[in-house]
């Protein structure tokens, strides 16, 4: 039975791919949210889907069947309070998932703090290169697809398992809703201090999430002392290891120092060469958890290999957004200081010591960033940067300006076009600028771009 189901939040990429597999569906779409912005508003209006700016009770006139909440709405929003007046039946995006797109498929789910989005579209695509017609629900867009979701043509569904938490009315993690066969635990740090005291309260999320893995099923873990906590709690379910140690057993043997050449070996022993179009440790790791995860649902190593040579990334992952007189600008959803590390250690592999500058502009931006807790690791994380532009984003806790007072090359701004125009200041061919946030950054990228396609603005 098909039904107007309303999205309160439907701009964020889970939600949003959401009210895709609800339209694909074939139910009645519509939603709300706070600003509707690229990439998921135009996805949205081409699914035909009415979007709907800012929250309030006249949003849900006429009344629809089915109101799902998002995780960032809570009690005092308008429309919130709304449904909850009105007795609208209503449940968070989650459940719903796991309800109606999820039961009775093979769900593999990809979880961790990093790398989950690349790593879910890596295995989406693996599984469609291999003829399986997988759905996936992505919290980005896969450039191979060209859409974050869809309900896919065969038993198989790949969805990005996050552990941030269900709705104002479930405080559990969105992925105990999800019950995969399939689970890839790639890595485990602190995170989310929004809603998570400790990394102790993350692990106990985790465990809730081992727990739902049948005993037939696999789990594909990476190392890391987190996940041998997390294991240590009990598990009932067949592991499998990936990294570069010989006791794992999904191995990766680097054959270039930026990660465009790798070997992956298999349980089995067999040996596969990849040379591919990303670059970095990371996304060698991501690739193998992938290709794992690909293997127990049937695809043999040597698909997998060629598939992930025709895999063409993710947006707004180390994105190359356009090269304005010489100067590649990417951009990069950068959450927590690890991921930033790690994105500017792979990018300086790639251009090398001796050529271009990189150039760092970075939105400390998520809850756990403007709050403080990681605030220490930030500065060292730009080691690799040549130069960074910092931009202090509202409600930032702790003084940022204290943080990079004594580091070379940093400095500090509070309003956007400020960054453009020191950015376009020093600039020159050859240069690599990489943007960082996990949110829009004011429409900067663009910025960036017009302004450095100036050459009267470049150094």
């Amino acid at each position: 039975m098909t039904q107007h189901i309303h999205i309160v939040g439907i701009c964020g990429t889970f939600m949003g791919g959401l009210a895709l597999l609800a339209r694909q569906l074939g139910h009645q779409v519509s939603g709300s949210d706070a600003s509707v912005y690229p990439p998921m508003s135009l996805q949205l209006a081409d699914a035909g889907i009415e979007l709907t700016e800012g929250f309030s009770a006249q949003n849900l006139e006429p009344r629809p069947d089915l109101v799902v909440i998002g995780n960032a709405l809570s009690r005092g929003n308008p429309e919130v309070e709304a449904v909850l007046d009105g007795g609208v039946p209503y449940i968070s995006g989650p459940q719903w998932l796991g309800e109606n797109i999820l039961a009775g498929r093979w769900v593999l789910a990809v979880s961790g703090t990093h790398g989950k989005t690349t790593t879910t579209s890596m295995l989406a695509w693996i599984l469609e290169y291999a003829g399986m017609a997988p759905g996936f629900l992505v919290g980005g867009v896969p450039t191979n697809f060209g859409l974050s979701a869809r309900l896919g043509q065969s038993d198989f569904f790949v969805v990005e398992a996050d552990e941030y938490d269900t709705a104002f009315f479930d405080k559990r993690s969105k992925f105990v809703h999800y019950k995969p066969r399939t689970l890839v635990v790639a890595n485990l740090e602190y995170d989310h201090a929004d809603i998570f005291p400790n990394l102790a309260a993350i692990e106990t999320q985790f465990h809730h999430l081992i727990r739902c893995v049948p005993s037939q099923g696999l789990i594909i873990h990476g190392n890391s002392r987190s996940i041998d906590q997390v294991f240590s709690r009990g598990v009932w379910s067949p592991r499998q290891s990936f990294g570069h140690k010989t006791e794992n057993h999904w191995q990766v043997r680097p054959l270039s120092p930026e990660g465009a050449q790798f070997e992956l070996l298999s349980p089995q022993g067999e040996k596969e060469v990849i040379s591919w179009s990303l670059i970095g440790e990371y996304n060698v790791m991501n690739a193998c958890a992938a290709v794992a995860a690909a293997h127990h649902a049937g695809v043999p190593l040597k698909i997998a290999a060629r598939a992930l040579e025709d895999f063409k990334g993710v947006k707004r992952r180390l994105e190359l957004r356009g090269t304005p007189n010489g100067v590649a600008v990417f951009d990069d959803f950068a959450h927590h200081p690890t991921a930033i590390a790690m994105t500017l250690e792979a990018m300086r592999g790639r251009i090398g010591a001796e050529s271009g500058r990189l150039l760092a502009v970075i939105e400390p931006r998520s809850a756990t960033m403007k709050g403080g807790h990681h605030c220490a690791a930030l500065a060292a994380a730009t080691s690799e940067a040549d130069t960074v532009f910092w931009y202090e984003p509202p409600g930032l806790s702790w003084p940022l300006t204290e943080l990079v007072a004594e580091q070379k090359g940093h400095s500090v701004w509070q309003h956007i076009d400020a960054v453009v125009e020191a950015v376009a200041g020093v600039a020159q061919s050859g240069d690599v600028v990489i943007v960082m946030s996990n949110g829009g950054f004011g429409g900067i990228h663009e910025k960036l771009l017009q302004r450095l396609g100036d050459t009267s603005g470049l150094g």
